[in-house]
């Protein structure tokens, strides 16, 4: 059973226990954690604890992580936007706010769910809960994600993705005005050794390198694109954090002051790969979200 430490700090004083817990990782739900902490997962300081229990700053949190069930995902009729399917590969564009698998707590309302109704022949390889996934962007990242039909496409797709061929970019907005127009960030990319539901850059991580190039300066703001090299977890969301420019609205790694979006400004608006059966180079553009647009404008007004 894998264990997780985690230390209130003070912006988590007065969270109740459960709330605290969920929020470590997006694939836990609070009832999840209420059920860990009535089993006696959950310890506070050494000491098993209530659901309501009201955190202190520098409390020490002990997390017992079950192992995950095998469990089997349902599925559910969603209107999904699909920008291109053949029998081998589909192409979706999700929306902010949609959690891209199922995981234990969890099994409903996921791309997953919705992508098993509308088609019934997902590659197997990923297991029953993750049928034909061969990426994913976070919950609160909206755009475009491809999608295996069969083992041998998921195959195809995975080796472009390690052997860098697949075109990803993504139009972020981020906190400053950064004064270069194009620059690079190369940083290698681990666990957070203070929170390992966190990344950070750490001397020993995962190879990382994101491009970018500034598209517009607003006041205090710079609207970006990002072209990934490498595609580790929160990388553009790390990297830009790196360098001093957080993305607006990530409650993760954005400063405590940021805009109330429910989630980091990024949009995965380019796709682009070669087809697995034909070698043909396939590229999709989705349109940035209504909200994001919507952003800009205010700030274009207010600047």
């Amino acid at each position: 059973m894998e264990k997780m430490v985690h230390t209130i700090a003070e912006s988590e004083k007065g969270d109740r226990i459960d709330k605290a817990v969920s929020s470590l990782n997006e694939e836990w739900s609070r009832t999840q954690v209420q059920q860990w902490i009535k089993d006696g997962l959950v310890l506070v300081n050494g000491r098993l604890v209530k659901t309501n229990y009201k955190c202190a700053e520098h409390d020490v949190i002990e997390i017992s992580i079950p192992e995950p069930e095998e469990l089997d995902a349902i599925p559910e009729n969603m209107d999904l936007d699909i920008y291109y399917e053949d029998g081998d590969v589909l192409v979706v564009n999700k929306p902010k706010g949609m959690v891209v698998h199922p995981a234990p707590g969890h099994l409903t309302g996921t791309l997953v769910n919705g992508l098993m109704y509308h088609c019934t022949d997902l590659s197997g390889i990923n297991g029953v809960l993750r049928p034909g996934i061969v990426h994913r962007i976070d919950k609160d990242t909206s755009g475009l994600l491809m999608v295996a039909k069969n083992d041998m496409a998921h195959e195809s797709l995975v080796n472009q993705l390690v052997e860098k061929s697949v075109t990803r970019k993504y139009k972020a907005l981020v906190h400053g005005s950064i004064p270069h127009d194009y620059g690079t960030i190369e940083a290698p990319l681990g666990r957070d050794p203070k929170d390992r539901q966190s990344m950070t850059v750490v001397d020993n991580g995962k190879h990382a390198v994101t491009h970018f190039h500034v598209l517009e300066r607003l006041g205090d703001y710079s609207f970006i694109e990002c072209q990934l090299e490498t595609g580790r977890t929160h990388q553009i969301r790390v990297h830009m954090k790196y360098i001093g420019y957080p993305l607006a609205g990530d409650p993760k790694y954005g400063p405590k002051k940021t805009l109330e979006l429910g989630g980091q400004a990024l949009h995965a608006g380019v796709l682009g790969f070669k087809h697995p059966r034909t070698g043909e180079y396939l590229e999709f553009e989705a349109p940035l979200p209504a909200y994001f647009d919507n952003l800009l404008e205010e700030l274009r007004k207010n600047g």
